[in-house]
């Protein structure tokens, strides 16, 4: 097979097609990772293969198009099911179905066209057929066909259902077009796929995620702002939580320290210490006091209250600051931050609702869905 895309830098490097690679690295969010073109004489089948794991929900994960981007399908997950967008001159359908694929184990996935029907296989059974007639001449031998992981080659306008394109997952052992031609990357080294993996929300120590509390403590004065996390609390290190108004003094850090073996909370001026032997804690604000909760037990809770001089600020962070999980929030508007958080923490809610990480304002390198295994050792209940 020819090795096609002339037009590619000479920065960018190749790699096999059945190289493992980690949709959720670093980039632009609709940018593929991996991109390949190919003279459409060389394909003798229009066939992909290849296995795909994650437990994130929705995302891109497969594009391919001919005729510069005229003729273009796109799979992707929602809510965890397949979803297929095909355009073919000009005509646009999109179909979902199948199993949920976002179980963290790996599925074989199967796309192949077959005459005027686009199939997807999973696991070597029918998951989604889509039919497409077209009165236009058979020209699929003429021309290039390019295919990308991660992202998308047009105008992302064009697609007639709408999605947050980061994925958290990986492709590997890929036969795609039963060609050997190799994929284009501009990245200087490929992310792993780690081995083995748990739900979680993974944090290598070099970035956190931030969102404005007004999304979520709109009651927040009535009912009181509940925030709880669960992990392994002593196989982490750096700040967990924090939490700060624009212009104000930090109103919250949840740091832990593995010199020390302790978690340390620091609500203002009061600080509590932790050990690290629980791995559930719920932080529950109330209009004059936090009541800070380990392992869902009343009988430990502890409470800090706040001075009725101090209750504006306090009472204006939860309703319009912001809370930072993984890192500690610096001073200006800007999302500046430090002592990052090296861990993986399996679940975080606030008001009783899952907080999904990619919602936020969120460092590239923050996995949402998906921890090392060795780093968690174990699943929380």
């Amino acid at each position: 097979p020819a090795l096609l895309c002339l037009w590619f830098s000479q920065s960018e490097k190749q790699i096999s097609g059945r190289t493992p690679v980690n949709l959720g690295q670093e980039r632009d969010i609709w940018k593929p990772l991996v991109q390949s073109t190919t003279n459409l004489s060389e394909v003798h089948s229009i066939r992909s293969v290849f296995e795909f794991r994650t437990f994130d929900p929705e995302g891109a994960i497969f594009y391919g198009d001919t005729k510069d981007g005229e003729d273009w399908f796109m799979l992707s997950l929602k809510d965890g099911i397949p979803e297929m967008q095909i355009s073919k001159e000009g005509t646009i359908v999109s179909v979902a179905g199948g199993p949920k694929l976002n179980d963290g184990k790996w599925h074989l996935l199967e796309l192949s066209n077959q005459g005027k029907f686009v199939i997807l296989e999973v696991d070597r059974a029918k998951a989604l057929v889509v039919g497409l007639g077209s009165n236009g001449a058979d020209d699929l031998l003429s021309g290039q066909i390019r295919l990308a992981l991660g992202g998308v080659l047009i105008d992302t306008k064009k697609m007639i259902v709408q999605f947050q394109p980061q994925m958290d997952g990986c492709v590997q052992e890929g036969s795609w077009l039963n060609l050997t031609a190799p994929w284009e990357t501009e990245a200087e080294e490929l992310w792993p796929c780690y081995q083995n993996i748990q739900p979680g929300s993974y944090f290598p120590g070099t970035g956190f995620a931030v969102f404005n509390t007004s999304v979520f403590s709109r009651d927040a004065e009535q009912d009181g702002l509940k925030i709880e996390i669960w992990g392994h609390f002593s196989q982490m290190d750096g700040t967990i939580l924090s939490m700060k108004a624009p212009g104000q003094e930090l109103l919250l850090a949840l740091e832990a320290d593995n010199n020390t073996k302790a978690v340390t909370l620091t609500f203002g001026n009061d600080k509590i210490m932790m050990a690290e032997d629980f791995n559930r804690l719920a932080l529950i604000f109330q209009k004059d006091l936090l009541e800070v909760l380990m392992e869902n037990d009343q009988s430990e809770a502890r409470r800090l209250s706040v001075a009725s001089e101090e209750q504006p600020a306090y009472l204006g962070t939860l309703a319009g600051g912001r809370l930072a999980i993984g890192g500690l929030l610096g001073e200006g508007e800007e999302h500046v931050g430090s002592h990052y958080l090296t861990g993986c923490l399996q679940k975080i809610q606030v008001q009783g609702k899952d907080l999904d990480l990619d919602l936020a304002v969120k460092h590239a390198s923050v996995s949402s869905y998906s921890c090392p295994a060795e780093i968690m050792k174990g699943h929380i209940d």
